[in-house]
């Protein structure tokens, strides 16, 4: 069920989110303080485009650098992110088949404000007991 979800997400939504995080991606890496931040776009835009079966959780050890990167974030890319998650969401909701993946893609819109301090794991591993880096995964997801 995975795979259909994600494949009908890829034709619907999921291309065009992920061209959007790509392209925010490319301008943040212009500069040498914005590169972690581009690399924030270029990893969520991967799980923008195939998100079903995968899940974001709190990064163990993140602490005030992800707090103050992600208050830059917000200014420099991630407002205008959201936004591409609502407009998108809204027009799937307009069709029934449309309706679950409207609801994924307002479940994006979290990660897309606030990116850093955030992993993004298989499903499995973060209800499943997994660890990353000797942590246990945290329970916050879609």
């Amino acid at each position: 069920m995975k795979t259909v979800l994600n494949v009908i997400w890829l034709v619907l939504s999921g291309f065009w989110l992920f061209l959007g995080y790509l392209a925010a991606g490319v301008l943040l890496c212009i500069t040498i303080i914005g590169i972690p931040f581009g690399l924030a776009a270029f990893r969520i835009g991967l799980y923008a485009l195939w998100p079903f079966g995968r899940t974001v959780v709190d990064k163990p050890g993140a602490g005030a650098a992800s707090c103050v990167g992600n208050v830059l974030w917000l200014i420099l890319a991630g407002w205008w992110l959201a936004i591409g998650h609502i407009v998108t969401g809204v027009l799937l909701c307009l069709t029934i088949i449309g309706i679950p993946l409207g609801i994924a893609n307002f479940k994006l819109i979290p990660v897309s404000l606030l990116p850093l301090g955030k992993d993004i794991v298989p499903t499995e591993q973060a209800y499943g007991g997994g660890t990353h880096q000797g942590q246990p995964y945290g329970r916050q997801g879609f």
